[in-house]
């Protein structure tokens, strides 16, 4: 009995943090409100996606969503559980999903001031082979008085209240950036709360590994091509870059939070606007990414600039430890002066 660790008495849980965060900003709870409804939804999901071959929610559920991507028994599951937990925290006015056509807008008698978009099942097309997959969020206030419409959401990244992501892997970790930084929380099952276990979080200046779908090699633009042959042929003598591509947003972009070095998902021949969609996949993973001392860009310009058009709106990207984006950087300038 001796080799047991004692138990905490003073867990610092997401709900914790989020409510002393708050305080300290004179806030009105409303945000708080928001976070807990999020967490919730992401409670749930983590369930969900943890019984989802006994409870018959794999496979094609017979439609495709406004990109274009077949629609998942999981991503309807996840699409309903987080609009019904966002709406009745009363929080928020507008919200955009992946999922639907146009954005969302909040009964008046449950409206609050924020606006919420996200993919609800990041990496869906990875459900059948039991590959960590996410939900993607970030959260803007509503900066006109008028009435809530999809106007509301077409902010710069700049204007991100909070932005981050949960990941259903062998644990459930939900990343949460703020204006202070970066806390990871890990969802403790035995208590059902997510548990501060990485505190104020920053990616490495310069990693060792890139990552993006090299399948798509035959469409790339000269400025990719290059910087990748630099990666795996170093001209100075030190040793190639690992290539680690695992084709869910959210689990490639953990791990270069955590280990250092590039995510790479440009615009190609093949997809001259980029694949991935601004509001809900590149806009909060640049925020994340930002505030652990990173960077993130489209080639030209960064990803948190970009001033959005459209709801659904495709963008290149390319993020990670700010060395190794600033090389990229730099590459992409050289040739378009050619």
């Amino acid at each position: 009995m001796t080799d047991r660790a004692p138990f905490d008495t003073n867990v610092l849980t997401l709900t914790r943090f989020v409510m002393e965060e708050g305080r300290r900003a004179r806030g009105t709870g409303e945000f708080t409100q928001l976070l807990n409804s999020l967490c919730t939804a992401v409670k749930a999901i983590s369930s969900a996606v943890r019984k989802a071959g006994i409870a018959s929610l794999y496979g094609i559920a017979g439609s495709t969503n406004v990109t274009g991507d077949q629609v998942k028994k999981l991503d309807i599951l996840s699409n309903d559980l987080v609009i019904n937990m966002l709406k009745s925290s009363f929080s928020t006015c507008v919200i955009v999903s992946e999922e639907n056509k146009n954005a969302i807008i909040v009964e008046p008698d449950k409206r609050g001031k924020y606006i919420v978009c996200m993919d609800p099942l990041d990496g869906s097309s990875n459900i059948d082979c039991l590959v960590s997959i996410g939900t993607i969020f970030s959260i803007y206030r509503k900066t006109s008085t008028d009435e809530p419409s999809e106007k509301d959401a077409l902010q710069s990244g700049r204007n991100i209240v909070a932005a981050g992501y949960a990941v259903y892997g062998s644990a459930t970790m939900l990343v949460l950036a703020t204006a202070s930084g970066v806390n990871c929380f890990m969802l403790d099952p035995a208590i059902g709360e997510f548990i501060l276990v990485d505190k104020d979080v920053k990616i490495k200046k310069k990693g060792n590994i890139y990552s993006l779908n090299e399948g798509y090699a035959k469409y790339f633009d000269p400025a990719v091509t290059e910087y990748i042959k630099k990666k795996k042929f170093p001209e100075d003598g030190t040793s190639p870059y690992s290539a680690r591509y695992i084709g869910s947003m959210v689990a490639d972009v953990h791990r270069t939070l955590v280990y250092g070095g590039i995510f790479l998902y440009p615009a190609n021949s093949k997809s001259p606007k980029g694949k991935l969609r601004l509001l809900y996949e590149c806009n909060p993973m640049a925020f994340v990414i930002e505030k652990a001392g990173g960077m993130a860009t489209t080639g030209n310009q960064a990803v948190l600039d970009v001033v959005p058009e459209d709801i659904h709106q495709r963008l290149p990207i390319v993020l990670g430890s700010p060395d190794d984006v600033q090389e990229y950087i730099d590459i992409v300038k050289k040739h378009s002066t050619k």
